[in-house]
């Protein structure tokens, strides 16, 4: 069995799908002492962030984090660990999970910690836009607009397919006009408008939308996917199919690829999404990769 040391396992209730019958904390914890394994368990108080709660987490002496939640979660720890250079462990409980399905992590509870147990560390590149890390993608634009009006919607109506449906809609009806960009990536400039800027990391992420851009990223470069401004039902079926995975290959897209861009919409503020979560950013903004790697335990062979 591995040696970690301390393990400290920061838990994300609300993340994917939830058994009302037992808190995830409380799972997590009979499993991880099913196989011998002591760990402290931590979730967010009142007030508390995700990134608070595994900086505390390490301040009380942790050696490794495991993020349990989605992609933003684990996107939240990876930022303190990568930080603090301490490694990050994985138990995958979003809806999509493309981070730890890129390293063969199993999708299973179980499966997940035996990774942890048995696994080695593994080196990862992290992007990062205006100093905050991301891990698969981060956008502006139509989607994390669509984000920010499917979580108003959520809360007067309640989660629901024709809710997250409606959150699409009701985007293209507010948003009146496109982006202005004007483009740097790495000393190339380009001006355009477009709804929306998609700066991809994954070439998982990339093969599982069915979108050309992967070869890129395993080159060493992000991938730029810019939608030109078109009519609201090409919009739509853009957004959706990077939201949900099923995108057209590149029919929807301009494609662009480097390793320093700086994306400028002539704002003050950017409204961001990073692996999913949301923020507003100063403009312009500048994505780069991180000068080390991020260590996350692994499995040793990925099939």
């Amino acid at each position: 069995m591995t040696d970690h040391g301390r393990i400290s396992v920061i838990v994300n209730e609300k993340a994917g799908r939830t058994n009302a019958e037992q808190p995830r904390r409380d799972m997590l914890r009979e499993r991880f002492a099913s196989v011998g394994l002591s760990v402290d368990i931590h979730g967010p108080r009142a007030g508390q962030t995700l990134s608070d709660v595994a900086r505390a987490a390490l301040d009380d002496g942790a050696d490794m984090l495991v993020a349990a939640g989605g992609d933003g979660t684990i996107c939240a720890v990876a930022g303190v660990c990568h930080g603090a250079d301490v490694p990050m462990g994985v138990i995958p409980q979003g809806t999509f999970n493309y981070f730890a399905r890129g390293l063969g992590i199993s999708q299973e509870v179980d499966g997940a910690i035996a990774t942890l147990a048995t696994g080695t560390l593994r080196d990862i590149r992290l992007g990062e836009v205006n100093g905050r890390v991301f891990l698969n993608n981060a956008s502006i634009g139509l989607y994390p607009a669509i984000l920010e009006r499917r979580e108003t919607i959520y809360r007067r109506w309640g989660r629901s397919r024709a809710a997250a449906y409606w959150s699409v809609i009701a985007t293209l009806l507010w948003l009146k006009r496109a982006l202005p960009l004007r483009l740097d990536i790495d000393g190339r400039q380009e001006r355009l408008v477009t709804p929306l800027a998609f700066v991809a990391n994954s070439a998982y992420q990339l093969d599982q939308f069915n979108l050309h851009g992967a070869d890129h990223i395993r080159s060493g470069d992000f991938a730029l996917f810019l939608s030109p401004n078109g009519a609201q039902v090409d919009l739509i079926r853009a957004a959706v199919g990077l939201a949900a995975g099923m995108a057209r290959k590149d029919e929807e897209f301009l494609l662009r690829h480097g390793r320093d861009i700086v994306l400028s919409t002539g704002r003050s503020r950017v409204l961001v999404a990073r692996d999913g979560e949301k923020e507003i950013m100063r403009d312009p903004l500048r994505f780069a990769f991180r000068d080390r790697p991020l260590r996350v335990v692994a499995p040793a062979e990925v099939s």
